[in-house]
């Protein structure tokens, strides 16, 4: 046996679950939206070329339009301007879509305060509790937002979403072992974090230092607090800021 049969057979008896962390795709799938003044992002949508009929007898198929951060979506660091020359999505080493995660419960607090700050003493008492943060891995926030992405009104939630300070953000671009972040909300940054000093800081600093962003992630409440190791598969767009993509987690069961 080799360590790649292992895993084919812990994979067919169960041992090992594949936990699908990514929301479905389609015209209903909530968007960001920035005021007026700037450009905004199109939802996702189909557009049907032959469905077994006179344009292809034999063959369905479409063509889609969406925005390069719509739905469950991986930020590049070339996608803030603090990193506008670091590497575009079709740039990132494939050895980095594969990787370990911690996955910190922060829905409690949620709960009371949708608003709520992830802070530094949040991830160090994570980590008094269950370790390290991972090597080059993510740092999953599981909030419960997820409840709400079929919502497009609660999802949004007129701009009251959870996040991080400003501080907690440094800290993960510079002090942090992690690759990147993951949220289960539109966007890796709080809904009023356009008023933070500086504005967006989980975009500002964790793409500036060429970390990554997971966003709209789904089903985090079925990963352990560690263990879980995700694939994360971002289309290689040539130029590109971000892709829609399949989060999947390989759990130990």
């Amino acid at each position: 046996m080799t360590l790649l049969s292992d895993l084919v057979a812990a994979l067919e008896s169960g041992t090992i679950e594949v936990v699908d962390l990514t929301a479905p795709l389609s015209p209903r799938t909530p968007v960001i939206a920035l005021p007026e003044q700037f450009g905004q992002t199109s939802r996702f949508a189909l557009a049907e070329i032959s469905r077994y009929d006179d344009a292809g007898p034999a063959w369905y198929w479409n063509n889609f339009t969406t925005g390069e951060h719509t739905g469950t979506h991986f930020d590049a660091p070339v996608h803030w301007v603090t990193g506008r020359d670091l590497p575009d999505v079709s740039r990132v080493p494939a050895r980095d879509l594969v990787a370990p995660a911690a996955v910190l419960d922060f829905t409690a607090r949620v709960a009371r305060d949708p608003d709520a700050l992830l802070e530094v003493a949040d991830i160090e008492a994570w980590q008094r509790e269950h370790g390290p943060l991972p090597a080059g891995g993510w740092l999953l926030v599981r909030t419960g937002w997820d409840a709400r992405a079929d919502d497009d009104a609660a999802y949004l939630n007129a701009g009251r979403t959870p996040g991080m300070s400003a501080a907690c953000a440094k800290w993960l671009a510079e002090q942090a072992p992690v690759r990147g972040v993951g949220v289960e909300t539109v966007g890796t940054d709080a809904g009023a974090a356009h008023s933070f000093d500086p504005p967006f800081p989980c975009h500002s600093y964790l793409l500036g230092a060429g970390k990554y962003g997971l966003t709209q992630l789904r089903n985090l409440a079925q990963l352990p607090p560690t263990g879980a190791v995700l694939v994360t598969g971002p289309l290689p767009i040539v130029d590109g800021s971000g892709s829609p993509c399949r989060v999947l987690a390989l759990v130990e069961r």
